[in-house]
């Protein structure tokens, strides 16, 4: 028995490569399946089953696409309805791969098609548990993603899923490994362990949602309180993984069209691409292109375009560092967005030999903005998330919030220059990129972000410990 977690950083997502005498099963591919294939293909064995724990709406699952390469059926559990062939098991529907058996248990509640896949050893002994969204390690999933679609409340779906882990997750033996389908910075749960592997056992011990004593209207309470609103590209991921998608071979091919700065600049003028900087926040503030945004490959990218472009269909154009151009091609895809139609090749450099207008952002250090206060009333805009304000902020700071940074355009003063942070300095670039292309330059970047601001010993709000919030 092989069993392997491919985790990928930038979206905090498990899939899982499962082997047994020559038979593979995956379990929550990426849209890029040829790793998959590749495995497989290394260990001489076939891929017999495409599992899926529930319609993703964080990223595009590589199902489809998988299926298609190795004929595979996909299987998902219960209630599901796809557009496209798949077997929809029963609860309990057992599958033989080589020496083990997978078992599916229906454990609605994150979704209602939601599934955990129980998988045996050769001996029939319960080994470990693919709780896709169902079970996280110190969580367990939001339960606010499906009600539009299941017509049942956030509140009634937390009750559905309080009986799936009680009835279906807790009678398990506590040796049973969990493997989850997200890690901390996930956006379809609240508050992840930063590990991706556990025991039951232990999670019973520790996490929250499954205390032994916990009533039904303790854990809705739990479950449902601070949930923030959902990534808005989440539906239309859902859409996708349920409907299908474009094959990633074609999306590449129209995404890495090389284009020279003058076709470029056409194709800004002409169509309503976006143009999207996936640089170093070093390289943005330095220089770029005007009215592009700023999303570097080296944070959070993937999320961050979901959360902040959300149309999954806008065409895009892209500033990217030489040879990381399919792998932004690619990320994108993984959330759904396939409307690259190009890059600048040559990047910024060949743009600026063409003579082409450029940008820049002023960014001061962290004791230029101390030493500025000092002297004069500057506003100060706090762009990190609600639970990191409100752990601890800037006492002249005022909260506006990355994710919904459009909201707060009017927050913003006109003329007055005025200071940006969030905590180290990736998303005030991000956030800066977004106010200049809405037409508000007077912005001053804080290189470093809070945590350089705090080393200066800038007067601070009383300290909270995120966990209590």
């Amino acid at each position: 028995m092989k069993i392997e977690q491919i985790y990928t950083g930038c979206l905090a997502q498990g899939a899982y490569y499962i082997e047994s005498d020559g038979e593979v099963a995956i379990i929550d591919p990426l849209r890029e399946v040829t790793p998959y294939i590749e495995r497989a293909k290394a260990a001489n064995a076939t891929i017999k089953y495409i599992f899926e724990t529930h319609f993703h709406a964080d990223f595009v699952s590589g199902h489809v696409t998988l299926s298609k390469e190795t004929g595979a059926p996909i299987i998902y559990g219960p209630t599901a309805n796809p557009s496209f062939e798949a077997v929809i098991a029963e609860d309990g529907q057992e599958f033989r791969l080589g020496k083990l058996t997978i078992k599916t248990l229906h454990t609605p509640g994150h979704t209602m098609e939601s599934t955990t896949y129980l998988l045996k050893d050769e001996n029939g002994k319960d080994h470990a548990i693919f709780s896709g969204d169902t079970l996280f390690l110190g969580d367990v999933g939001r339960p606010d993603l499906a009600q539009k679609a299941a017509h049942l409340t956030q509140e009634q779906l937390a009750e559905t899923l309080y009986d799936s882990l009680r009835n279906k997750i807790m009678p398990l033996a506590d040796d049973v490994i969990v493997y989850p389908a997200h890690g901390a910075g996930s956006a379809c749960g609240k508050n992840m362990m930063k590990e991706t592997v556990d025991t039951l056992g232990n999670q019973k011990k520790m996490n929250y949602a499954l205390r032994a004593n916990m009533t039904k209207p303790e854990f809705v309470k739990e479950v449902t309180d601070g949930l923030l609103p959902p990534p808005k590209y989440f539906p239309l991921n859902v859409k996708m993984n349920k409907e299908g998608y474009e094959d990633i071979s074609e999306v590449l091919d129209r995404g890495m069209r090389a284009l020279t700065p003058q076709e470029f600049e056409f194709a800004a003028n002409e169509t309503e691409a976006l143009v999207l900087d996936v640089r170093t926040q070093a390289d943005f503030v330095k220089q770029h292109i005007p009215r592009s945004i700023f999303i570097g490959l080296n944070g959070d990218f993937a999320p961050w375009v979901g959360a902040l472009i959300a149309d999954t269909k806008q065409p895009l154009l892209l500033v990217a560092p030489k040879g990381k151009e399919e792998e932004a091609v690619t990320r994108l895809s993984r959330v759904g967005f396939d409307g690259t139609i190009g890059y600048l090749n040559g990047g910024l450099n060949a743009w600026v030999e063409a003579g082409k207008e450029t940008d820049s952002i002023i960014s001061v250090t962290a004791s230029e903005v101390k030493a500025k206060l000092a002297r004069k009333k500057v506003p100060v805009f706090d762009v990190r998330k609600e639970g990191e304000f409100l752990s601890e902020h800037l006492e002249s700071a005022t909260h506006t919030p990355l994710s919904n940074l459009n909201d707060y355009l009017a927050d913003f003063p006109e003329k007055e220059p005025f200071f940006l942070h969030c905590a180290g300095g990736y998303r005030s670039v991000i956030a800066a990129s977004i106010l200049k292309s809405r037409g508000i330059h007077n912005l001053i970047d804080v290189a470093g972000g809070f945590g350089a601001l705090k080393k200066e010993g800038l007067k601070m709000t009383d300290y909270v410990c995120p966990s209590t919030l």
